[in-house]
């Protein structure tokens, strides 16, 4: 397949490998990355918009901006899939933005470069048709699945509905575990280690994506909520067992 991926960001560059990885031809553009990627011809903006499937790998914040800035310059026929991280926001930008002769799909692959630097079999893709003939998703859908991903096709809401309690608690958990400034000690259990892990993992990341996870996720909020009041719970539990 021809491809387009427009955003060189850390996980960017990651899906642009995986995708020169598994036999793809892709071209790139990022307004600040400049170094060569292996197999992958760094291009104008306009050419990465002129090929036939484009994956938008920009900030879940800056996601409404590139779209309504670029939109005029993607052909007719094209099919345009984000790789944002929540899918209710772009999946309605999309609908709202684009012209109905250009195709989208809406995606999240649930991994990046740490968790998919050993490759990525196994490891599971959203993906879900918004306004997209069944033949063309079907051929991007098998074109994915030869890579061994564990694909899920699920709908928006559902998606950020279950990606709440798993990737959203996730990457709080984490970030709050690094404000602990937590130090490795030979006394580490493997329960410690693990946690320890999971701040790596998510503080990795760059901080503009936690905060695009809690904002843009609608039931984030209600996560929240639900971890502080288990939280409140188990410490009100401790003051009465000390009394």
């Amino acid at each position: 397949m021809n491809i387009g991926v427009y955003g060189l960001g850390r996980f960017g560059t990651f899906w642009t490998q995986e995708l020169a990885k598994h036999g793809n031809t892709v071209v790139s553009y990022s307004r600040s990355h400049k170094d060569d990627i292996e197999n992958v011809k760094l291009v104008s903006e306009d050419e990465v918009l002129s090929q036939p499937i484009i994956y938008l790998c920009v900030a879940i914040s800056s996601f409404e901006e590139v779209l309504t800035r670029i939109t005029s310059k993607i052909k007719k026929g094209c099919t345009v899939i984000d790789t944002c991280s929540v899918k209710i926001h772009p999946a309605n930008l999309m609908k709202k933005l684009l012209p109905k002769d250009v195709y989208s799909i809406a995606s999240h692959p649930m991994f990046g470069p740490d968790s998919g630097l050993n490759g990525v079999q196994g490891l599971p893709m959203v993906v879900y048709p918004l306004n997209c003939p069944s033949s063309l998703f079907d051929e991007i859908y098998k074109d994915l699945e030869s890579w061994d991903l564990h694909l899920l096709k699920m709908s928006p809401d559902a998606h950020d509905r279950e990606a709440a309690w798993s990737q959203g608690i996730t990457h709080f958990v984490g970030r709050v575990l690094d404000e602990l400034a937590l130090q490795p000690t030979e006394l580490a259990t493997t329960g410690y280690n693990r946690l320890m892990s999971i701040v790596e993992q998510t503080c990795n990341d760059p901080i503009q994506l936690f905060y695009d996870l809690q904002r843009y996720n609608p039931y984030a909020k209600q996560m929240r909520m639900g971890l502080k009041g288990s939280l409140d719970y188990v410490m009100q539990e401790l003051t009465e067992q000390e009394q």
